[in-house]
């Protein structure tokens, strides 16, 4: 009998495993959305940012740059992000490969709850975060990025450099998108101290009113990959 109960034992690992084979899929990217909730970023802030993002999803420019791609999908998970302690996966792995899927995503972000009312700046934590939810996608891809988006420099917690060079050794691309709201010189910071890889690139918003037409830009052209060198 105990023969009998291992062999089924091995047997369900084994059908287990081919499942998981068979729902993983070949994506043009892997990619996290980072987003900044931390205390520089008020209420109607929060909302022009998580409006902007999920406006990027119904955008055609998006939609056209997801489906234009190789394999015409890419897979994706999204972030909340403040001080200390404070990362929040808001919506884990899924693939967008159609218009539908991305308009449905959007809808998504639309329904987000804001995960920390207040908190310090973080950036390094908010990497690190990030780069960890790579190891929980089933799905493969040769091009890992990491878009984050915030208002201000670190105010607590280590320096963005240190995280930054050991996630970009594990091949991983990280891309900024700096809201110039208080801090005009931040996209300077963010290409010296935060972005990093083959063909990293900064997207500035002007405020959060801009940050709309910024991440649809973005996304677009890190979808597509294409870059103008940093």
């Amino acid at each position: 009998m105990a023969r009998k109960r291992l062999s089924a034992v091995f047997i369900s690992f084994f059908l287990v495993g081919l499942t998981v084979q068979a729902t993983a899929e070949e994506v043009d990217m892997q990619l996290v959305l980072a987003i900044d909730v931390s205390s520089s970023v008020n209420y109607d802030e929060y909302n022009l940012q998580m409006r902007g993002f999920a406006a990027a999803f119904r955008d055609d420019l998006v939609i056209e740059a997801i489906t234009a791609g190789p394999r015409g999908r890419i897979s994706i998970a999204a972030t909340h992000w403040a001080g200390l302690r404070e990362q929040q996966t808001i919506l884990d792995w899924q693939v967008i490969a159609s218009g539908d899927d991305a308009r449905a995503y959007a809808d998504q972000l639309d329904r987000v709850p804001r995960s920390f009312p207040y908190g310090g700046t973080a950036i390094a934590g908010a990497l690190d975060h990030a780069f960890s939810l790579f190891a929980g996608d089933r799905n493969l891809s040769a091009r890992r990025v990491i878009d984050i988006s915030g208002d201000g420099v670190v105010s607590i917690g280590r320096a963005p450099e240190v995280a930054r060079d050991r996630i970009v050794a594990a091949g991983v691309i990280i891309n900024g998108l700096p809201i110039l709201n208080d801090e005009p010189e931040l996209e300077t910071y963010y290409r010296d101290r935060v972005i990093g890889g083959i063909g990293a690139f900064t997207e500035k918003a002007e405020g959060y009113e801009d940050f709309s037409r910024a991440i649809a830009e973005k996304l677009a052209r890190e979808i597509r990959g294409t870059w103008q060198g940093v």
